[in-house]
């Protein structure tokens, strides 16, 4: 089964706010099992806009990932978020199969 990745790239407005959303998505993440990939830390544009912070997280599958979205844990921490940042936030399925170079 393909993995699930939640991509978000965000501007903070309101670093108190922001606080208060990363603690509540930090316990829904927890709860639906997210795995951390990248999370703030050094960045550079190669292409486009960038934002400051960035963050991907791996879950075991696109539908958990989802769930995790939309899980009432995380819509409450989402809810600090509102208003407070600025960014894009996309579900991504993972790639389930051989590599176009693998043969």
């Amino acid at each position: 089964m393909a993995k699930g990745y939640i991509i978000a790239r965000v501007t903070v407005e309101d670093d108190e706010a922001y606080m208060r959303y990363a603690q509540g998505a930090g316990a829904a993440m927890k709860k639906y099992g997210a795995r951390i990939l990248a999370r703030g830390g050094k960045y550079e544009p190669l292409d486009g806009q960038a934002r400051p912070r960035n963050v991907v997280l791996e879950f075991e599958s696109y539908d958990q990932a989802k769930a995790y979205f939309n899980s009432p844990e995380y819509q409450a921490a989402r809810a600090h978020r509102l208003g407070k940042s600025i960014g894009e936030f996309v579900l991504v399925e993972g790639f389930d199969g051989p590599q176009p170079h693998e043969h």
